[in-house]
């Protein structure tokens, strides 16, 4: 995944879960929309919204790769 200079809102990030919500495992989804409660970094704000971009397109390997991202970033 290329970088993005764009900075992303909390709210852009939980409209991108939403949008992917269908394809992410649920237990996944859970931990994320419970991680969106708080308060983070734009730095996490961002790296969460590229992980979930284009989610619903990855292929398998690529979304385990993104779902053990996941899982660090809000573990």
């Amino acid at each position: 995944m290329g970088k993005c200079s764009i900075d992303h809102s909390h709210e852009d990030v939980a409209q991108k879960l939403e949008s992917q919500k269908e394809f992410l495992p649920e237990s996944l989804t859970a931990d994320l929309q419970q991680f969106l409660l708080r308060e983070h970094s734009q730095h996490t704000l961002n790296e969460l919204f590229h992980l979930l971009k284009k989610y619903d397109l990855a292929s398998k390997e690529e979304r385990e790769e993104r779902n053990v991202k996941l899982k660090q970033l809000t573990g």
